[in-house]
C-alpha cells in the first residue's frame, strides 16, 4: 500500500462496494452520497475514465430514483394522516430529485390530488370571478420567490420557453415580468405563488387568444380548486382548439368531479389532429376506465391494438384494466410481451411492469428460477420495496427447498422492513 493512501479514505472501489450494501438495505439516500464520492475520487484519478465513471452514474441515478419513490410513498402516508404540508414538501423535494418522465408525471398527479383533499378538508370558498382568481389578503404568508438573479432568471425562463412550438413561445415572451415570474414559479412547484402572479399577468393581458389561462389553470388545479381551473379551461378551448394540455387537464377535472359524460363530449369534438394521437387513445380509454366502463375500455383498447399495431403505453393501459376486471391471467400475459418486446430490441422495461408481472405470478402460484430472478432485480431497482422483495425471495427459495437461502432472505426482508419503520418515525 502507498504511504498516502493511508491517508486518502476507502478507495473507489470500496465505496462503490458500500453503496451496493447500503442500496440493497433500502438506504438510498446514504447510498446516493456514497456513490457520488466514489465518482469524484475516480474522476480524480489519471487515466480512470471509462466504464467505471458510467456505471456509478448510473448508479447514482438509480440511487436518486429509489429515493424520489421512497418520498412517494411516505408522501402517501402522511397525507393519509392529514399531514397535507409535509407531504407536499416531500413529493417537490421528490420531483427535484427524478428525472425519470413517468415517476414525475406520477408525482405531479400525486400533487393535484394533495391539494384537492387539502381544499376538501378546508372551508369552501365562495366562487371567485375570472379575474379575480387569488385573493392575495387571504394569504398574507405567502410571498413571492426571491429571485436567484436577473439574468439566472431570465435564462431559466428562456429555456423553458424553448420546448414550445414557436407561435407559443412569441406569445410567453410578451406576457411581461408577472407572467414570467408566475411561469417560473409553476415549473418550480410553487403553486401559490404561481396562482397570484399569473392572476396578475392575466389581467394585464386579457386578450381573448391569450395563453396564460392555461398556465393558471395548471397552478389553480394543483392547488385543488377545480372550479376555477375548469371556467378557465372551459374558456380557453374554444380559442385555441388544437392545444392538447387543456383537455388533458379539463379531463382531469372532470374524472374528479365524475363528469364523465362531459369528458366523453369534450373527447368527441377533439378536432381532427389531435383525435388520433396517442394522447386522445389514453384519454379515451382511461375516461371509460374512471367511468367503470370497464369492458368497454377493455375493447377500446384492443380495437386500438388491432387497428394500429403493437403500442406500449395501450398494451399497458389494457393490462391494468384486465385487472380491475379480475382476469390476472390476461394482465400478466400482456405484462410479460412487454417485457419480452423490451428485451429483444435491448430496452429495459419499467420496474413498475416487472413489479405488477410477477406479483401476478406470484399470486398464481408461480416459484420459478425467473421469478426469483426478477425479485432479486426488483429489490435492486426499487429498494423502497425490498422489504416486500425479500419477503418474496424468501418463500420462493422455500419452495424449492432451499431453507438457508430461505432464512437469509426472511433476515433481509425483516430488517428493510425495520429500517424503513426508523426512516419513518425521524
Amino acid at each position: 500500500m502507498r504511504f498516502l493512501s493511508l491517508f486518502s479514505g476507502p478507495s473507489p472501489e470500496k465505496l462503490e462496494q458500500k453503496g451496493d450494501a447500503l442500496l440493497a438495505a433500502g438506504l438510498c439516500g446514504e447510498a446516493r452520497l456514497v456513490y457520488e464520492r466514489a465518482l469524484d475520487k475516480l474522476e480524480k484519478r489519471a487515466g480512470q475514465a471509462g466504464s467505471r465513471q458510467t456505471r456509478l452514474a448510473a448508479k447514482i441515478r438509480q440511487a436518486r430514483e429509489a429515493l424520489a419513490r421512497e418520498h412517494q410513498q411516505t408522501a402517501a402516508d402522511l397525507a393519509e394522516n392529514n399531514c397535507f404540508q409535509e407531504a407536499r414538501e416531500l413529493l417537490l423535494l421528490a420531483l427535484e430529485i427524478s428525472a425519470d418522465g413517468q415517476l414525475r408525471a406520477a408525482l405531479q398527479a400525486q400533487l393535484r390530488r394533495l391539494a384537492a383533499r387539502q381544499q376538501a378538508a378546508s372551508d369552501a370558498a365562495a366562487p371567485e370571478p375570472l379575474y379575480s382568481l387569488w385573493d392575495e389578503e387571504n394569504e398574507p404568508q405567502a410571498q413571492d420567490p426571491e429571485p436567484a438573479g436577473a439574468a439566472a432568471e431570465a435564462e431559466y425562463f428562456f429555456a423553458l420557453c424553448g420546448t414550445l412550438p414557436d407561435d407559443v413561445q412569441d406569445a410567453y415572451l410578451g406576457y411581461g415580468e408577472d407572467f414570467k415570474a408566475g411561469f417560473i414559479a409553476l415549473n418550480r412547484g410553487d403553486f401559490a405563488a404561481a396562482a397570484r402572479r399569473l392572476g396578475r399577468a392575466m389581467a394585464q393581458n386579457p386578450q381573448p387568444q391569450s395563453y396564460i389561462p392555461l398556465e393558471l389553470a395548471t397552478a389553480l388545479l394543483n392547488l385543488g380548486r377545480l372550479g376555477a381551473a375548469q371556467r378557465l379551461l372551459e374558456n380557453f378551448i374554444p380559442q385555441h382548439p388544437s392545444t392538447l394540455p387543456a383537455y388533458q387537464l379539463l379531463c382531469e377535472i372532470y374524472w374528479e368531479q365524475r363528469e364523465f359524460k362531459r369528458a366523453d363530449a369534450l373527447l368527441a369534438n377533439l378536432p381532427p389532429e389531435l383525435a388520433a394521437s396517442q394522447a386522445a387513445v389514453r384519454l379515451k380509454g382511461e375516461t371509460l376506465h374512471q367511468a367503470g366502463r370497464l369492458e368497454q375500455a377493455a375493447s377500446f383498447y384492443q380495437d386500438v391494438l388491432e387497428a394500429f399495431g403493437w403500442n406500449e403505453t395501450v398494451a399497458r393501459e389494457l393490462a391494468k384494466v384486465y385487472e380491475t376486471l379480475g382476469q390476472p391471467a390476461a394482465a400478466r400475459a400482456l405484462y410479460a410481451e412487454i417485457m419480452g418486446r423490451c428485451g429483444s430490441c435491448q430496452a429495459r422495461s419499467d420496474p413498475e411492469t416487472s413489479h405488477r408481472y410477477a406479483e401476478l405470478s406470484f399470486a398464481a402460484g408461480l416459484r420459478g428460477e425467473d421469478i426469483l430472478e426478477l425479485y432479486l432485480a426488483l429489490a435492486r431497482e426499487v429498494p423502497e420495496n425490498a422489504a416486500l422483495y425479500y419477503d418474496r425471495i424468501s418463500r420462493i427459495y422455500a419452495s424449492l427447498g432451499n431453507s438457508v437461502e430461505a432464512a437469509r432472505f426472511r433476515a433481509f426482508s425483516d430488517r428493510a422492513l425495520s429500517q424503513r419503520k426508523k426512516r419513518e418515525t425521524f
